[in-house]
């Protein structure tokens, strides 16, 4: 929470990581009918698949930007690949990225670990277990969901993916940071006390 209510340095940036798996690149067997007076989007129920890709983003907190890449699979491989992506698309002059993630075998295997050891000016802060929704890139999936994938029809993985960056561009063009304020923090503060009131509970139950 501090880093996401704290002011930043000039030198020092915040980015929730995620990946949003397994999206599918369905088309319909008969075109959606656009909406017109009266009458919503017609969509055709019935599809072809033609396999799934997974989305790894990273959300910038304070200016809302967006860097994503898309790939077949989902292995410490292709988190490497997307954290060289950030490293060489950030300015240098930002000496901190602060990235935060949730706990997966995937966001700190020993082949990140090493990556990370060449790479000081990133560091990690994992969200506890079971709360997803501190991290803000989920909120942002959540607006690509239904915004662009609420209605799926696309001929291909490679428009599936093409069509993902250019939701991405569009995005970027007039982003916007989440307005987390003092009220949501209340919250959060809370929400952690409870979790962390019943994790409690549940060690003196074991024991």
């Amino acid at each position: 929470m501090d880093l996401y209510f704290r002011p930043l340095n000039s030198w020092e940036c915040v980015l929730c990581v995620d990946e949003n798996t397994s999206i599918q690149a369905r088309k319909a067997l008969k075109d959606p009918k656009a909406a017109c007076k009266d009458k919503p989007v017609l969509v055709e129920h019935e599809y072809k698949r033609n396999g799934a890709l997974n989305l790894l983003a990273a959300f910038d907190t304070r200016s809302g930007h967006v860097y994503g890449k898309c790939y077949d699979r989902k292995r410490q491989v292709e988190f490497i690949d997307f954290l060289e992506y950030l490293d060489k698309t950030i300015p240098a002059d930002i000496t901190m990225i602060h990235v935060v993630c949730d706990n997966v075998p995937m966001h700190h295997g020993k082949k990140v670990a090493a990556w990370l050891e060449d790479h000081k000016r990133f560091v990690f802060h994992f969200t506890p277990v079971h709360c997803s929704w501190m991290n803000q890139v989920e909120q942002w999936f959540g607006i690509l969901k239904r915004k662009r994938l609420s209605i799926p029809h696309f001929e291909s993985k490679d428009d599936l993916k093409a069509k993902l960056y250019s939701f991405i561009e569009q995005w970027n063009e007039t982003a916007h940071a989440f307005k987390w304020d003092k009220k949501t923090k209340i919250k959060l503060e809370t929400m952690i006390a409870k979790i962390r009131e019943r994790m409690e509970s549940e060690k003196t139950g074991a024991a």
